[in-house]
């Protein structure tokens, strides 16, 4: 299925973010002041490679066919699990902002802490999170969800892949992991 091999793919490159995100917060334990740059384009790199094209395909596309041709075990999956989890994973985003926002005013032991302890809040959650929809919420979907369901959730799910690249709007994320 082309589909859950592209997110799955999409999955890859948020957990090499992740990694780089928590090398980052561990250099500031060790004594590294905290680079706002650095977690400002974290947080474009949240908002919108894992947020708005990753888990915004999966809402809109796989998450959407899920609840509405599989039933209440699938929708129990995916409403009460993986929605939640993604507005968990986006308070913890504001926060980091939040507590950046506060440390760019007073650098501060306490802002610090906010950052870095909300930012591996983030980090934890999107690894167990990742490895949930690719060891069972995909799996599910391949199992329950007929060929011709998946022909079109492959398509949509491709279209919107091509669509981000024709339009560069991912190249700028895949960089971020490049070069950190």
């Amino acid at each position: 299925m082309e589909s859950i091999e592209i997110l799955v793919e999409e999955h890859e490159n948020i957990l090499k973010f992740t990694d780089i995100c928590e090398k980052e917060c561990i250099e500031i334990l060790d004594g590294k002041e905290v680079s706002v740059d650095f977690f400002r384009d974290a947080i474009e790199f949240i908002r919108n490679y894992a947020d708005d094209y990753h888990h915004g395909k999966e809402e809109r596309i796989l998450f959407d066919y899920m609840i509405k041709h599989l039933g209440k075990v699938a929708e129990s999956l995916v409403r009460y699990g993986m929605f939640v989890e993604h507005d968990l994973a986006r308070k913890y985003v504001r926060e980091v902002e939040n507590y950046l926002n506060e440390y760019e005013r007073e650098k501060n032991t306490k802002n610090k802490l906010g950052i870095i302890s909300n930012m591996m809040a983030y980090v934890y959650l999107l690894r167990d999170h990742a490895d949930k929809e690719n060891k069972l919420v995909y799996p599910f979907a391949e199992k329950n969800l007929d060929d011709k369901l998946f022909e079109e959730i492959n398509k949509l799910t491709i279209l919107e892949k091509e669509n981000e690249i024709k339009e560069g709007k991912i190249v700028k994320y895949l960089d971020f992991i490049k070069e950190n």
